[in-house]
């Protein structure tokens, strides 16, 4: 007799939410002087609105994690301080904004 086990994962909602609710404190401690709103004080054109990520080919967790841990042109790097963790957070609260309309 052959058995099978099927193992399901679930993503559990509240821990999704918390990683953005901590993505929210990061942005707005490191990041909300330069991106309020979703804005660019720096480069107006290069804003956290969903078009223009897309534009940008930064649309992805991947793509704004490398951003925020290298930092590019007139962005600082803050992969010396923050952890990968909270970076991971913030381009999720990022996303979750662009998506949304900021």
């Amino acid at each position: 007799m052959i058995m099978a086990l099927v193992l399901v994962f679930t993503i559990s909602t509240s821990a999704f939410a918390a990683d953005i609710e901590h993505g929210e404190q990061i942005f707005t401690a490191n990041c909300a002087a330069c991106h309020s709103g979703g804005n660019n004080a720096i480069v107006p054109d290069r804003t956290l609105k969903k078009e223009a990520l897309e534009g940008y080919e930064m649309k992805s967790v991947e793509a704004i994690t490398k951003q925020v841990t290298g930092g590019k042109n007139s962005m600082p790097a803050f992969g010396d301080r923050l952890t990968p963790e909270e970076i991971d957070d913030v381009a999720s609260y990022v996303l979750s904004k662009a998506d949304s309309g900021w």
